[in-house]
């Protein structure tokens, strides 16, 4: 077996995932161009493992629990997505920056008293008015 053709479909696989993690904004999407990147690295551990003729089967082995580990990774990450998807209502990456807490966005309502979105009563419109904060911001 030639050791150039499953190497060149993995480098394939590989730049396919790794602009698909770059360029996207749906985080669905990054997660499938992850586990395409995964598995490129699965197809050379295997293509290697032939290739060296190896007893125990190491590349095999380790394809294995990188299948596994990238099970893992898949359900946790879905979960991760829903989760944000209910309560932001996109799973768009770019939009994700406003939910890591800093001191800057916890500040920002605090210091622009003159705003009419933060300074009612109404407590419903409050999270919302900081989330458009945040946006203007960053």
């Amino acid at each position: 077996m030639h050791l150039a053709y499953p190497a060149v479909l993995a480098v394939l696989l590989f730049c396919t995932g790794l602009y698909g993690v770059l360029a996207r904004r749906n985080a669905i999407l990054v997660l499938m161009s992850v586990e395409l990147m995964l598995n490129a690295v699965n197809l050379n551990l295997v293509a290697f493992d032939v290739w060296l003729r190896d007893a125990l089967h190491g590349g095999q082995a380790l394809t294995l629990f990188t299948i596994a580990i990238a099970a893992a990774e898949i359900g946790i990450g879905l979960a991760i997505v829903l989760a944000v998807y209910r309560n932001r209502g996109s799973s768009d990456v770019d939009r994700l920056r406003d939910t890591a807490e800093t001191e800057e966005a916890e500040a920002l309502p605090d210091d622009a008293d003159d705003d009419a979105t933060d300074t009612t009563a109404d407590q419903a419109t409050a999270p919302a008015g900081k989330a458009k904060k945040a946006e203007a911001t960053a």
